[in-house]
């Protein structure tokens, strides 16, 4: 044993030994009890960062106690490798996707290898792999045969000079990241996964402590954010009446406006009806008024979720058209609003300025009458200036509305409920803001969705012999649309039902269905022939999931029905897929900058400054060590390439070795909380791993 710690050969001939023996390699027939610990797997970007280093080295630690302490553990890794970045290099470097991710993947594989972390590697997965995809596509077929999935329009953002569809991600300003061009919104068919048939069992394990199946073992906010997320509303559904006709005379809609509202007691502060830019009652009027129909135009421009909407000016223009106000008869005219979703309920909002505050802003912007409705003990009303308590239920209690009045909340909404049912006009509902999950994509590198469009039979599904339908990887995009809507050798295929010449389809699906069930899939990667087998129900529900928040509402909710639905298929016995959750900090470092003559910003490395000090120790600001030059300190923040305060785990490996790394992020702080970068606490660490060994 060499008197003097060195850690690569320490690390070196550990790894050696780990190697040689199979030492992480993890059998179902070992004794003690199981342990499935899992990381979120990563994005095969090119080099691990410190987030990761953290993440997996918790990991670890776990992993390595419960080992010593006789269980059974699995630590398995793998590769969440399709997706848009991989695209985006593609274009840059000429080169596949599919050649830049296995580059990719090598590299970090040898990254985390020479971290020593006790990954059973006999288990990596790849998600861009066909022998993992064909179960994608083949669980996706069992949902088509049942119903849980299914083809109907959806919404996008289309650039008109490109000629592909967007991301979200990739409007920036109502334009094209790429062309600059104007986005436009456009409805193309897609296929959904109906995942709000399982709203509710989704719902209680988050919400409901009594819940066979409550997650007592995940954080308090990860449960709210998902409950926020599904978001179920109890209300009232109900129908303005009108007399609208086409141009062939027939009614719009069958003479009936429908809204969703959770305060029918504020039904009599009705002043205006909003609907969205797609919908009938407003593709009607702008036929016949060029201004509104530059308007709309102008709305289906740019993002379209709910998020992007929330952030954008509200604005509206009136249709001409009015409708009628189901219990007081009155006309209520129909604006035309660009803050109402087509795809969120009937696409329409009754506007009560009143008792809402983005509807009175709307209505103080437009000079829309603000009828009051409700009042508060107290409180005194006026419509020069929004107050909280105009939008109080708790507190409220009916005020000039006729039957309703001195009515509390909840007994004015079941006064209103009863009126309009006694109508035929409405009834109680419940509503969700869960919508179901839309998985077709217009990219490239992703699962081929299994399906042939055939001139006589229609969407075709592709036989389960099959499978899988293979994506070729030697296509380069262009930025010019889905390359693999231009490979004919993919896309012309004879029809599986009658021979005829037909097309495949060429959308992808969501790279979140890739990573909605992987951790199922490490359980038996090595089975060929089954997507999962009787070794998944041996190690599900997992005991421990690791990964960051920024994960806490969609891959966690889609992993959680993912898993449901393959319970209610026979395929796995667990009803959640993830007993215990631990959201590890981000781990954060200084940030210097300052702004460059031509107005941009310039980074600079934390290693090229010095820091200037007030009184009390604080940073107030710092100087380049080359020049002496000032430069501007902004705090601690994310670690970032681009604002060049990353930390590269490699150079770390390299001067102090791996355990130094593992050993400064496990003490640095708490798992859960962030980490603030310290070169002063690094070397610490291996100080401390130098005396460990004088000692031994």
């Amino acid at each position: 044993m060499n008197e003097k710690y060195d850690a690569s050969a320490v690390e070196a001939a550990a790894q050696a030994h780990w190697q040689a023996t199979d030492a992480y390699r993890v059998r179902e027939d070992k004794p003690g009890t199981k342990f499935y610990a899992c990381s979120m797997l990563p994005y095969p970007s090119g080099k691990l960062h410190m987030g990761h280093v953290r993440n997996y080295t918790i990991n670890d630690m776990l992993t390595r106690h419960l080992r010593m302490n006789g269980h059974n553990v699995l630590m398995p890794m793998g590769w969440d490798a399709f997706g848009l970045p991989a695209e985006n290099a593609a274009m840059k470097n000429k080169v596949p996707p599919a050649q830049w991710t296995y580059d990719n993947i090598a590299t970090m594989k040898r990254q985390m290898q020479a971290m020593g972390l006790a990954i059973d590697w006999s288990r990596e997965v790849a998600t861009c792999a066909p022998d993992y995809y064909r179960w994608n596509q083949w669980l996706f077929l069992k949902m088509l045969e049942k119903g849980i999935a299914e083809r109907r329009t959806q919404v996008v953002n289309w650039d008109p000079v490109d000629q592909t569809v967007l991301a979200n991600e990739q409007v920036i300003d109502g334009r094209g990241w790429r062309s600059g061009a104007v986005v436009e919104k456009r409805e193309i068919p897609g296929y959904y996964l109906k995942i709000t048939d399982y709203a509710e069992e989704l719902l209680a394990a988050v919400a409901d402590p009594s819940d066979k199946n409550y997650l007592h073992g995940w954080p308090e906010r990860v449960r709210l954010m998902q409950e926020n997320w599904i978001g179920k509303s109890e209300g009232v559904r109900f129908a303005f009446p009108h007399q609208i006709r086409d141009a062939s005379g027939t009614l719009i809609q069958d003479g009936r406006l429908y809204v969703f509202t959770t305060r029918a007691d504020t039904i009599m502060g009705v002043t205006f009806c909003a609907v969205a830019p797609e919908h009938p009652l407003a593709a009607h009027a702008a036929a016949g008024n060029p201004e509104l129909a530059a308007f709309i135009a102008r709305c289906q421009q740019g993002g379209t979720t709910e998020a992007e909407l929330a952030l954008k000016e509200k604005e509206g223009m009136p249709t001409g058209l009015a409708v009628t106000h189901p219990l007081t008869g009155e006309a209520v005219p129909v604006w035309v609003g660009n803050y109402v979703l087509m795809s969120y309920g009937d696409g329409a909002v009754m506007g009560v300025p009143a008792h809402d505050e983005r509807d009175f802003a709307f209505a103080k912007k437009y000079g829309l009458p603000i009828k009051q409705v409700i009042r508060v003990e107290g409180e005194t009303f006026s419509a020069d200036a929004w107050a909280d308590w105009y939008g109080d239920k708790q507190r409220a209690v009916c005020v000039h509305s006729g039957a309703l009045d001195g009515l509390p909340h909840k007994a004015a909404v079941d006064k209103v409920a009863e009126l309009l049912a006694a109508k035929g006009l409405g009834e109680k509902r419940t509503t969700w803001r869960l919508r179901d999950w839309g998985i077709s994509r217009q990219r490239y590198w992703g699962t081929p969705i299994p399906i042939i469009h055939c001139p006589d039979c229609g969407a075709v599904p592709v036989p389960e012999k099959d499978l899988p339908v293979v994506l070729p990887e030697n296509l380069i995009p262009d930025g010019s649309g889905n390359p693999l809507a231009k490979c004919a050798e993919f896309v012309h295929v004879p029809c599986p039902r009658c021979g005829k010449p037909a097309q495949r389809e060429t959308d992808t699906m969501d790279t979140f269905v890739d990573s909605s069930w992987y951790f199922l899939r490490y359980t038996c990667a090595d089975n060929h022939g089954a997507m999962v087998d009787a070794r998944t129900d041996y190690w599900m529900p997992m005991d421990q999931y690791i990964g960051g928040i920024e994960h806490a509402i969609l891959h966690l909710l889609y992993a959680r029905f993912w898993t449901k639905v393959m319970r209610d298929l026979g395929l796995v016995k667990a009803d959640e897929p993830f007993t215990r959750l631990l959201t590890q900090g981000m781990v954060l470092n200084h940030i210097y900058s300052r702004k460059t003559a031509q107005g941009g910003i310039e980074y600079f490395w934390p290693h090229e400054v010095e820091n200037v000090f007030d009184t009390q120790g604080k940073i107030t600001s710092a100087r380049l060590k080359a020049d002496g030059s000032a430069v501007d300190y902004g705090g601690v923040g994310t670690m970032s390439k681009s604002k060049n305060n990353g930390v590269d785990p490699q150079e770390l490996i390299d001067r102090f070795g791996a355990d130094t790394a593992r050993l400064f992020t496990m003490f640095a702080a708490p798992p859960e909380a962030t980490l603030e970068w310290n070169d002063a606490a690094v070397e610490g660490a291996h100080r401390f791993l130098r005396r460990v060994w004088a000692l031994a």
